[in-house]
């Protein structure tokens, strides 16, 4: 099942926190949150941009992908084995920006399931995580990777602000282990 929710829908947020839920299930460790994504061009930035949210949230999981240290599509391809040994048994939501069809753009979309990065510029890469949140940031053409620069900062900030409260709050803030590490 894929849920979808409009970034300037007023209830995007509580959509992709019960979407994730649902996605989910029970879980007895916090989730290793997966952003994958770069600086160097505005809609590719989603993933780092969300990750810095999350990390400036208390948010109690491990968060790897931020805007200080992102993980770029070439080096998530790695993080997967890393991930299984390093949080085994431990749920991953995979976060990234992708393209898509001229009347999905904005749409922040929740999928079981792995995604692949680098997938909008033909990269043929590995799958990571184990639930994936795609926000759809520009429309799919042969140029797709260009078409990131063209994306409004505004447009991948709400989502981002969106997907890292949706995130958050599937663990409450009180009483937050200072140990949290972020990479």
């Amino acid at each position: 099942m894929e849920y979808a929710f409009h970034f300037s829908n007023t209830m995007a947020e509580t959509g992709i926190y019960m979407a994730l839920k649902q996605l989910m299930g029970e879980y007895d460790r916090p989730p290793v949150v997966l952003c994958v994504g770069s600086d160097l061009a505005v809609g590719d930035s989603l993933g780092p941009v969300a990750g810095t949210m999350l990390q400036s949230s208390g948010f109690r999981g491990y968060v790897y992908g931020t805007l200080k240290h992102p993980v770029t599509a070439k080096e998530a391809k790695y993080l997967g084995d890393f991930l299984k040994k390093t949080h085994p048994r431990t749920p991953v939501i995979a976060i990234d920006a992708a393209v898509g069809e001229e009347p999905d753009v904005g749409l922040i979309k929740v999928v079981p399931g792995a995604l692949r990065p680098g997938a909008g510029a033909n990269k043929r890469l590995p799958k990571v995580g184990d639930v994936s949140v795609l926000g759809i940031v520009a429309k799919k053409s042969a140029l797709s990777y260009p078409l990131f620069n063209l994306t409004r900062l505004g447009v991948v900030y709400s989502m981002a602000e969106s997907i890292s409260r949706a995130v958050a709050d599937l663990l409450p803030v009180e009483n937050v282990n200072n140990s949290q590490k972020c990479v």
